[in-house]
C-alpha cells in the first residue's frame, strides 16, 4: 500500500482542528483507556489498518493485557475482561459508527444513558465520531501503519 498523499502537510489548519477535537476528548473526564478502546473498536469497524496499529500500540503502553486486546473484536464473548462501562461504550460505538444501517435506536440510548451521565455520552459520541473521521482520512489517503514500515 502506497500512501496517496500527506494530509497533514497538505491541509495543516484541518489536522490542527481534528487533533483539537482529540485534545477535547482526552481531557473531557473519560478514562484514556476506555477512549482507546472505542477508537481500536471504531477503526476495526471500519477496517483501519493505520489506526489499528496506532490504537493497539497506545493501548499496550497503557499496560492493557493482550488477552484483552485480542478480543476487542469479540467483547461479548470477553467475560469479565470489559466492565459494564466499557461494555456500554463498544455497544454505543458500533451502533453510531454504524448510523446508516442502526438509525441509533432509542433503546441503545437508553442502554448508553443508564451508564453515562449525558456529559459523558456526549463526550464519547465526539471521540467516535473524531475515530470515524480519522479512519475515513488515514484510509483515503493510504497512511502506511508503523508495523508495516517496521517490516519492510
Amino acid at each position: 500500500m502506497t500512501r496517496r498523499l500527506d494530509y497533514n502537510q497538505i491541509a495543516p489548519n484541518g489536522a490542527k482542528a481534528l487533533g483539537g477535537v482529540r485534545g477535547y476528548v482526552m481531557q473531557s473526564g473519560l478514562p484514556a483507556e476506555l477512549v482507546e478502546l472505542v477508537y481500536l473498536r471504531v477503526s476495526q469497524i471500519n477496517n483501519c489498518a493505520y489506526c489499528l496499529d496506532v490504537h493497539t500500540r497506545d493501548l499496550v503502553k497503557k499496560g492493557v493485557p493482550i488477552e484483552k486486546l485480542a478480543l476487542v473484536q469479540a467483547w461479548e464473548e470477553g467475560g469479565n475482561l470489559f466492565s459494564e462501562t466499557e461494555r456500554t461504550a463498544l455497544v454505543w460505538a458500533e451502533t453510531v459508527t454504524r448510523v446508516a444501517d442502526t438509525g441509533v435506536p432509542d433503546d441503545a440510548y437508553q442502554a448508553a444513558r443508564a451508564v453515562f451521565n449525558e456529559k459523558e455520552l456526549v463526550d464519547l459520541t465526539i471521540a467516535i465520531s473524531l475515530m470515524n473521521a480519522s479512519n475515513r482520512m488515514a484510509i483515503s489517503f493510504r497512511n502506511t501503519p508503523q508495523a508495516a514500515i517496521e517490516n519492510n
